[in-house]
C-alpha cells in the first residue's frame, strides 16, 4: 500500500469519526444508557459476589472493574452490532455494492479504516465517561503503572480488528442470503454471550469455559479487561488476538473474492 492510499484510508477513517460525531444527541443517550445498564450490572456482581468471593479469580473490585470496561467498549467494539455491517448488507442487497467495487480502492480496507474511525469516536465520546462515572462511584481496581494502559490500549486496538473481522464476515454473508437478518441476530447474541459482556468468562464452568474463552468474542472485553486486571499473559494475550484478527481478514478477504466472482456472474 502506497502513501497516496494510505493517506485516502486514513481520510476514511477520520470521516467515519466526524460522521458519528455529528450524532450528538445519540452519544448522549448512549452514554445515559450505558452508564444505567452499569449501575445495574454492578449491582448485580456485587450481589453475586458477596455470596462468591473470589468468583472467576476476581475480587469485588475487579469485578467492579470488569463491567466498566465492558461498558466502555460495548459501543466502541460494537460487540451487540450495531456499527458497518447493516449498511453494507444494505448495500449489497440493493447492488449499490457494485459501485464499491469498481472504486480504485481496497472494499476490505475501505470499510475497516471508518470502521476504526467509528471505533475511536465511540470510545472517546461514549465509552470514557461511563468507565469514569464507575470509577468515581464504585471501589475499582486500576493500575497505577502507564505500561499496563498501554498494554490495555493495544488489546483495545486488536479486539477493534477482531471485532471488524467478525462483523465483516456477517455483512458478507448478505451476498448469498436474501435477508441477512437471522445472521445478524446470531451474532449479536454470541457477542454478548461469548464477550465475557454478561458474564466474564473465567465465572463459566468446565468445558463451556474453555471453548468460549477461545473463540474470538473472548478478544474483545475478556482479553481487554484481563491486561487492564493485571490477570493475563500480554504477550500470549496479544498472540491470541493477534492470531484471530488474521484468520477473520483472512477469510473476510476470500469470501470477499468469492462473492466479488458471485457480482461478475450475475452481469452486476
Amino acid at each position: 500500500m502506497g502513501v497516496g492510499a494510505g493517506r485516502l484510508y486514513v481520510a476514511v477513517a477520520a470521516g467515519g469519526l466526524r460522521r458519528y460525531a455529528t450524532y450528538r444527541a445519540a452519544t448522549a443517550a448512549g452514554v445515559f444508557t450505558n452508564t444505567v445498564f452499569g449501575v445495574v450490572l454492578v449491582y448485580t456482581y456485587l450481589a453475586l459476589w458477596d455470596e462468591r468471593p473470589q468468583l472467576g479469580g476476581y475480587d469485588q473490585a475487579q469485578a467492579v472493574t470488569f463491567v466498566w470496561v465492558g461498558q466502555a467498549l460495548l459501543s466502541t467494539l460494537a460487540i451487540g452490532g450495531g456499527g458497518f455491517e447493516d449498511e453494507l448488507m444494505e448495500r449489497i442487497r440493493t447492488g449499490d455494492v457494485a459501485i464499491d467495487l469498481y472504486r480504485p480502492v481496497d472494499l476490505q480496507l475501505w470499510w475497516l479504516a471508518g470502521d476504526l474511525g467509528r471505533a475511536a469516536f465511540q470510545l472517546l465520546g461514549r465509552g470514557v465517561l461511563p468507565f469514569t462515572f464507575g470509577a468515581l462511584m464504585f471501589p475499582v481496581a486500576l493500575p497505577s503503572d502507564v505500561l499496563t494502559w498501554v498494554a490495555f490500549a493495544v488489546a483495545v486496538l486488536l479486539g477493534m480488528l477482531v471485532s471488524f473481522g467478525i462483523r465483516y464476515l456477517v455483512a458478507l454473508s448478505a451476498f448469498w442470503l436474501m435477508d441477512g437478518t437471522g445472521v445478524t441476530q446470531m451474532a449479536m447474541l454470541l457477542g454478548f454471550f461469548c464477550s465475557g459482556l454478561m458474564l466474564p468468562l473465567n465465572v463459566f464452568p468446565g468445558p463451556l469455559g474453555e471453548v468460549v474463552r477461545l473463540l474470538p468474542w473472548s478478544s474483545l472485553l475478556q482479553a481487554p479487561a484481563d491486561v487492564l486486571l493485571g490477570r493475563a499473559d500480554l504477550w500470549e494475550t496479544f498472540a491470541f488476538q493477534g492470531m484471530w484478527a488474521v484468520v477473520l481478514l483472512l477469510t473476510g478477504r476470500l469470501l470477499q473474492s468469492a462473492a466479488t466472482r458471485r457480482v461478475v456472474v450475475q452481469g452486476g
